[in-house]
């Protein structure tokens, strides 16, 4: 089974509640998870050699949550190309804002850009029609699971 590390940014407190039943979920599959709430370096570049799911809300004009924007500085400033990593996303965001999902989007392009493999589609879940996101996001993490073989 795969080990996988689950970066959560956050500020109310939903991207963690789905990253909690991500974790519950994987489990039960048998797979080893950690959730970071404030995740470091030093476990990205951990788990960076196994699995990431990253669970973000969005705040302000697109950005991320002081939660793991950290997180994004210390990994556009000093990681750079990394081809072994296989990562998945789900993004928090209100589609009644200018930049829905902004925060997953901003990840995502840095991870591109950096060489990183995403398996399968960033999961894109807007509170206006999704009160109770992590409905919309266990069938995605079970779906994402199958990547895991390729």
């Amino acid at each position: 089974m795969a080990e996988i590390g689950i970066f959560v940014g956050t500020v109310y407190g939903n991207a963690l509640l789905v990253a909690e039943e991500a974790e519950t979920l994987l489990k039960k599959q048998g797979h080893q998870v950690k959730v970071f709430e404030e995740g470091t370096l030093e476990a990205w570049q951990y788990y960076r050699h196994h699995f990431v799911l990253i669970v973000t809300s969005t705040t302000g004009q697109g950005d991320l949550p002081d939660s793991i924007a950290p997180l994004y500085d210390a990994i556009r400033d000093k990681v750079g190309y990394q081809p072994e990593l296989r990562y998945g996303i789900i993004a928090l965001g209100d589609s009644s804002y200018d930049f829905f999902c902004g925060g997953g989007h901003k990840l995502d392009d840095l991870l591109q850009e950096q060489g990183a493999n995403r398996l399968g589609e960033m999961l894109e879940i807007d509170a206006i029609e999704q009160p109770e996101p992590e409905l919309v996001a266990l069938p995605w993490v079970e779906k994402w699971t199958q990547h895991f073989g390729q």
